[in-house]
């Protein structure tokens, strides 16, 4: 499995991609393969204001319906259509092409909370 270093992880098993005050925010691979097949994603609007480990969406597979968590506090500055109109694009490419939303974060400092590659690995026994 693949766990980028350059990310971010929490322990509900999104990742966030830090760049300077924004953030892009998915589910892990580890995620998408528990879930199975993705068929729906509920995503916020651009706008909404999310908080760190509150929902800000739902994701539906095949399997079950789960809710997604906000690894960081922000504005949700952009939406991935593309996963809207082919959900399956969180299984096929989870850290590139099936990112969900994009942030303008408000707190750099949650980022301590947050779990490196490593700690990940280890929380999933991977």
């Amino acid at each position: 499995m693949n766990f980028p270093d350059n990310l971010k992880y929490t322990r509900d098993h999104e990742w966030i991609r830090i760049e300077g005050e924004m953030g892009t925010i998915g589910i892990t691979e580890y995620a998408q393969g528990e879930l199975g097949d993705v068929v729906f994603v509920e995503l916020p609007a651009v706008g909404k204001a999310v908080k760190q480990q509150e929902a800000f969406g739902t994701i539906e597979a095949v399997k079950a319906v789960s809710d997604l968590y906000a690894p960081m506090s922000g504005s949700v500055t952009d939406v991935n259509a593309a996963v809207a109109a082919s959900p399956e694009a969180v299984n096929k490419d989870p850290y590139g092409k099936g990112w969900l939303v994009k942030v303008k974060l408000s707190n750099s400092g949650e980022a301590a909370k947050l779990l490196d590659a490593a700690a990940y690995r280890s929380l999933i026994g991977k």
